[in-house]
């Protein structure tokens, strides 16, 4: 049983304005609110929730109204636990099982938007030339580099320096990406059964590296709406667990796109200070903001107990597989010494190429924030035209919309499209425990021509799902990056 509480302020938050003068009871909208919560996701599986009397209290009912509507979520399966009994979250099926990732093979013609990721462009070839050109200069050596070359080392700590946070080679470990410096983590600080704290939703292969170290997954749900977190939920689960670590995407959360404020940065360490949590976060897409100000300056909030996972994959080539972490300088020492049993090291070549991109004065980006804004705001416009009572916010930054359907239809939809040469990849996958069947990833990273394209056939998905037509059992599983 999890030991997951959700707090009374949390609740009332994320029920915001759930009551509407004539639609009904007021039990039934109470339940149908807190039934919505659930299947989105934004309440946790197995988490108790305020006591009746309590919950009345908060939200001006009596406590008949409250017991009434806990009545019926228990009837419709969505609360465990008799009358009297602490009241947790549930399913009316059960948890739905993790899909695996895996490949799957591509049809002609096929449209993949399981892949949030741009294809390289001239800046990656013309540094791989130059690259090639300083290799000789590394050939005597071995060309085992555990922590990294120390000329990319002090690339990467030039970049924090200039967002102003002091950093020396010293504090960076270059990884296989942002995904291997989680992995090398989560094995030194991880142990079975351990709780890791996390946004949810969030990245897949995040909640994949998670689950395989043994480590058991507490998710916080990001609140509804365009932007913010919870900030208080996520410091009563890292202190209730005494979690090891929490992974938090704030720049640009995978797939909302949402960045947390710097203040609720600041509110989010006080919380946690004095605490053992290890707060790890993912800065993959940080330097994709698209619309306001840039991520980097709300990341310059810093901790000791902060570690920074970075990465070119989104930025420039994900085929460049260069990555690193940020810590203090003992946790980067003990991880250089830890991952000689599972990897030694990054390939010379790849890490010389990437010193070329990353002091390149930018030329490596400075076409890709116009580009991706301008298909973010183009695949809005097809959606919008399409299927208007989807909802698509409209993200600050990173690499696709999170919509909003208008029903718990993305698994269904996802079989549906693969029939019509769409790939994707359903909302489920991007959390835990079946949540986000009403919600859908979509990349803006493909050519406006690919783009046009998909949402026609997302529309005769959309259409077959609508008319119910039967879909094969189960989901292809597919990989998500």
């Amino acid at each position: 049983m999890s030991s997951r509480s959700i707090g009374l302020g949390s609740l009332t938050r994320h029920l915001g304005a759930w009551r509407s003068p004539g639609s009904g009871a007021a039990y039934r909208q109470l339940a149908g609110a807190v039934r919505l919560l659930i299947l989105d996701g934004r309440l946790p599986l197995a988490a108790r929730l305020p006591g009746e009397r309590e919950l009345a209290q908060a939200l001006g009912l009596s406590r008949t109204t409250v017991s009434a509507a806990y009545g019926r979520l228990r009837d419709d399966g969505f609360l465990t636990g008799g009358q009297g009994a602490a009241a947790r979250t549930s399913l009316p099926t059960g948890p739905a099982p993790r899909v695996e990732a895996g490949a799957v093979a591509d049809k002609p013609g096929l449209i993949d938007l399981t892949a949030a990721v741009l294809p390289a462009d001239p800046n990656v070839h013309a540094a791989y030339v130059r690259a090639l050109e300083r290799l000789p200069a590394n050939l005597p050596g071995h060309g085992y580099e555990t922590a990294g070359l120390e000329e990319l080392r002090e690339a990467v700590a030039a970049g924090y320096r200039r967002r102003g946070l002091a950093t020396s080679s010293g504090q960076i470990l270059i990884t296989h990406g942002a995904h291997n410096g989680l992995v090398h983590l989560l094995r030194l600080t991880t142990r079975p059964g351990a709780p890791v704290v996390f946004d949810h939703p969030t990245y897949p292969q995040a909640i994949d590296a998670i689950l395989a170290a043994g480590g058991r997954a507490v998710p916080v749900a990001l609140p509804d709406g365009e932007e913010g977190w919870d900030v208080e939920g996520l410091v009563a689960a890292c202190r209730s667990s005494n979690a090891a670590m929490a992974y938090l995407v704030l720049d640009h959360n995978n797939p909302t796109g949402r960045m947390m404020r710097a203040a609720d940065r600041t509110r989010l360490l006080a919380g946690l200070k004095g605490s053992e949590t290890l707060l790890v976060l993912d800065e993959t897409l940080v330097e994709l903001t698209l619309s306001g100000p840039p991520a980097l300056s709300a990341s310059a909030v810093d901790a000791p107990r902060i570690v920074r996972l970075g990465s070119m994959s989104k930025s420039v080539w994900g085929g460049l597989r260069i990555g690193w972490i940020r810590a203090d300088r003992a946790v980067i020492q003990r991880l250089a010494q830890s991952r000689a049993s599972f990897d030694l090291g990054v390939p010379i070549l790849e890490q010389l190429a990437a010193v070329e991109l990353l002091t390149d004065g930018g030329k490596a980006l400075a076409a890709r924030r116009p580009l991706l804004r301008a298909r973010r705001d183009h695949l809005r416009a097809r959606l919008a035209e399409k299927l208007p009572e989807w909802v698509c916010p409209r993200p600050a930054g990173g690499l696709s919309l999170w919509a909003r359907l208008p029903g718990p239809i993305s698994s269904a939809l996802t079989i549906a499209a693969e029939a019509e040469g769409l790939r994707l990849a359903a909302g489920p996958r991007f959390g835990v425990d079946g949540a986000f069947e009403r919600r859908l990833r979509l990349p803006y990273t493909l050519s406006e021509d690919q783009l046009d394209e998909a949402v026609i056939r997302l529309g005769r998905a959309a259409r077959k799902v609508g008319r119910g037509r039967k879909a094969p059992a189960s989901v292809k599983p597919v990989a998500v990056y």
